[in-house]
């Protein structure tokens, strides 16, 4: 069967296959929840983010404040929902630049072949040749720290894996009858490349980007750890996490309640992307 016969899927089919799911059903709960809690921060957080009163610093979970205060006396539970704001902001940047760069990449180097394909696979070879996390963490040490700047590392480091992909799909498919039709009807170039190879890359691309949200989000996670993420005083889960390993021993709900955040939010992605790959991808049984 040719690749591009493909079952056309509507967004309201796959939200309605999703929800049947348990365990999708559960993970798109979860994502609801973190988006709806980054969209009405300002009107559910009990305390301002910021608000600092050094006389109830380190203070234990109390009906005042109820996963309790950091070493500014900060309200930890505040501070939890207003992180999700960079986070997510961080992971919507990281998708706008990273998926579309590796697929554009991947088209031109499977659809022209030769030369192109050469110097677009083997750009694409250095760029994987490195780690992940620590070429992004370079990149992010020499820009500076900042939302963008990190999403701009992430992107940067994580887009050849699409790339490569993209160019073995499309590859198949100039082969293809339907693009050799296409081509006798006198679709050629970028029309060809945008109305028909495009879609019909799409959903395996789609599949890999819902698997590697959660990847992305430990891995702003880890940007913020290591004081390279949003500046403070703004709040983000991984520098809220690396501030309470300061007192860990005696303070532990400081380090756990962003962690268990970032341990949920990361679930609830990988259960939706779980699911989308049994919508999106007819090879999965």
């Amino acid at each position: 069967m040719s690749l591009a016969v493909q079952t056309v899927v509507r967004p309201a089919s796959i939200l309605r296959r999703i929800f049947r799911s348990p365990t999708s059903a559960t993970g798109a709960l979860i994502v609801l929840v973190v988006l709806a809690t980054a969209l009405l921060a300002p009107l559910i957080a009990p305390y301002d983010p910021n608000l600092q009163e050094t006389a109830n610093r380190l203070a234990a979970p109390s009906t005042q404040h109820l996963l309790g205060t950091d070493a500014f006396g900060r309200d930890l539970l505040s501070r939890l929902l207003y992180g999700t704001r960079p986070t997510l902001l961080l992971v919507v940047f990281v998708i706008v630049l990273m998926a579309p760069m590796g697929i554009f990449v991947g088209i031109l180097a499977g659809y022209f072949g030769g030369i192109v394909e050469r110097v677009l696979m083997r750009l694409t070879d250095v760029v994987m040749s490195f780690p992940r996390l620590l070429l992004a963490f370079a990149f992010v040490a020499i820009m500076g720290p900042g939302l963008l700047n990190g999403a701009l590392a992430l992107s940067l480091t994580s887009w050849p894996a699409y790339a490569r992909q993209a160019r073995v799909e499309t590859a198949a498919l100039k082969r293809s009858d339907y693009l050799a039709a296409a081509e006798m009807v006198g679709i050629r170039g970028i029309r060809l490349l945008w109305g028909h190879v495009l879609p019909l890359v799409l959903p395996s691309s789609i599949i890999r980007l819902a698997l590697d949200l959660s990847g992305i989000i430990l891995a702003a996670a880890g940007l913020g750890f290591l004081g390279l993420g949003v500046r403070p005083p703004t709040a983000e889960w991984g520098s809220m996490v690396a501030e309470g390993t300061q007192v860990i021993f005696d303070q532990w709900w400081i380090a756990a309640a962003p962690g268990f955040a970032i341990l949920v939010t990361s679930l609830g992605f990988n259960l939706v992307a779980d699911g989308l790959r049994d919508i999106l991808d007819p090879r999965h049984d």
